[in-house]
């Protein structure tokens, strides 16, 4: 384990809970940073997020830290803040495209991270993933730029940007996948199981059970032998 600190942006979805497994093999102590636009499905992100944390509590694991960005003055009327029709189950996932959010993830997780002494802020982009600012060339010039506004080292890291979703999950079986939480138009704190991420969601946890059904199938014949 490095002894260097590490921030990571979480969501409370399955691929925030295997980056915080992945980032607390490697670092000590992780911060977990969730940035707040004022979204309409933040309310249960975030409860099934702290639910998460509950349930790790691992050495090296800092409390769940929230930042503020309301994003309403510059998106409008846009879907994401409950004004409109959400993108359906069989959309495609350039539908869900969040005008500047990464942008605004990794600059506000910079400042955080200079102001505590953090070098390295991890999130969850993905393999396919399509859109610019989750690339390669974004992800060094806002380092570079925070970096240099900041007159600290920081470094914006995708460590899962080679992997699909199902090679997340076959890789980190241990996180915990069961509390996770990703909707675009929740019922309260419930997926409303309409929406692209809920479909996301779906083929994701059929792949869990079948991983959990092999396992328990491979156990029982050693068992037997």
């Amino acid at each position: 384990m490095r002894k260097n600190p590490a921030a990571v942006l979480v969501s409370g979805g399955l691929d925030s809970a295997a980056l915080l497994v992945w980032a607390l093999e490697r670092h000590a102590p992780v911060h977990p940073v969730y940035v707040r636009f004022g979204l309409g499905w933040e309310k249960a992100e975030l409860a099934a997020l702290r639910r998460q944390w509950t349930a790790l509590r691992r050495p090296g694991l800092r409390p769940l830290t929230v930042l503020e960005a309301p994003a309403a003055p510059l998106y409008g009327d846009h879907w994401s803040l409950s004004k409109g029709p959400v993108p359906g189950y069989r959309s495609a996932d350039a539908s869900v495209y969040l005008p500047g959010r990464n942008l605004l993830l990794l600059g506000l997780a910079g400042v955080y991270c200079a102001r505590q002494k953090i070098p390295v802020a991890y999130f969850g982009a993905l393999k396919g993933n399509p859109f610019a600012d989750s690339r390669p060339p974004f992800l060094r010039a806002i380092s570079r730029a925070v970096s240099l506004a900041l007159g600290a080292p920081f470094r914006a890291v995708a460590p899962f940007r080679g992997w699909s979703k199902i090679q997340v999950l076959s890789r980190f079986p241990g996180a915990r996948y069961d509390l996770a939480f990703s909707c675009l138009n929740p019922r309260g704190l419930r997926p409303c199981g309409a929406c692209n991420k809920c479909a996301e969601g779906d083929k994701a946890r059929r792949f869990l059970a079948a991983s959990r059904a092999a396992r328990g199938s491979t156990r029982k014949s050693n068992v037997i032998k």
